[in-house]
Parts: structure tokens; C-alpha cells; sequence
């Protein structure tokens, strides 16, 4: 199950710990295991439970931004808490947002899927919405049915 609209959100700030891509952009198997391993690396260091332990809900946040011409992916949280010193603030602003609704077997998969629909068919097709840069986020919501459900948020500008 997957579907997609354009919605309003208010602003919203991530509390995110990252690490760089170095894949080339078009290197789509080479982002995807960058994504892979740092999600397990945060996983088994501790990190990711810290995030998890200063949220405000249970979503997690894999957040694409570009930093300073580098290619960035974080794991992060809503939360009204301290930051930890070395996460960034993500900062999604006020607007229209693409929202693909999904769920798939992992939060990988969903995520893949997700991000397949947004930047292979929905952006693609739109006649009124185009991405012109900034964050974009999947959200991982829960669990339903033995599958991870989530959404992908990306802020879009009128054409």
C-alpha cells in the first residue's frame, strides 16, 4: 500500500546525528548501504537509543539535507529536550509538503520505497508542486500487520 498528496505542515524541528554520503548522487546502491550501515552502526552504539530516549513521540526521522555541498543523512527526533553535542537541528519549515504514505517489511524498505515513489513518480509527475532543495524526511510511525508503516515529507514550492 502506497499513495501520495500535497499537504500543508507547520514548521517542525528534527534533532538528528548524521554522517556523510560519499556515494555519487546517481550511485543508488552505494547510498543505499551508506544509509544501511549508519543506521546499524547508530543502532549498536547506543546513539540511536539516546535519540529515542529524548523524543517527544515514536517517530524516527532518516533526514537527506544537503550541508555545505556535502550529501548528509541523519537519524533523528521531535524532541523539546536538549540537543546532544554533536547532533544538528534540523529545521522543516512551514509550507507544502509531498507526503507518499507507505509500509513495507523493514524501515529500509519503507524508506527505499518511500523515497522511489517521491523522486520517481509523484515530484516527476506533479504539474503544480517542484522540490527546489532542503531537507527531506521518512518518518517511521509504528508498526501494523507485521509491516513498518511511515510517510515521506518533502517540502515542495508552487511551480
Amino acid at each position: 500500500m502506497s499513495d501520495y498528496n500535497f499537504e500543508q505542515k507547520e514548521s517542525f524541528i528534527v534533532i538528528g546525528l548524521g554522517t556523510e554520503l560519499k556515494s555519487d548522487y546517481t550511485d543508488y546502491a552505494g547510498i543505499i548501504k551508506e544509509k544501511t550501515d549508519f543506521w546499524q552502526q547508530a543502532g549498536q552504539d547506543g546513539r540511536l537509543a539516546h535519540l529515542k530516549s529524548i523524543a517527544s513521540n515514536d517517530y524516527i526521522f532518516a533526514v537527506n539535507e544537503a550541508v555545505n555541498n556535502k550529501m548528509m543523512h541523519y537519524a533523528g527526533v521531535m524532541s523539546d529536550q536538549t540537543a546532544p553535542e554533536e547532533a544538528r537541528v534540523i529545521q522543516f519549515p512551514a509550507g507544502e509538503y509531498l507526503v507518499v504514505k507507505g509500509e513495507d517489511q523493514t524501515a529500509d524498505a519503507l524508506n527505499n520505497k518511500l523515497t522511489g515513489i517521491a523522486f520517481g513518480q509523484a515530484l516527476p509527475e506533479s504539474t503544480e508542486f517542484a522540490y527546489v532543495g532542503g531537507p527531506n524526511t521518512t518518518v517511521e510511525m509504528g508498526n501494523r500487520n507485521g509491516l513498518v508503516y511511515g510517510e515521506m515529507w518533502i517540502p515542495v514550492v508552487k511551480k
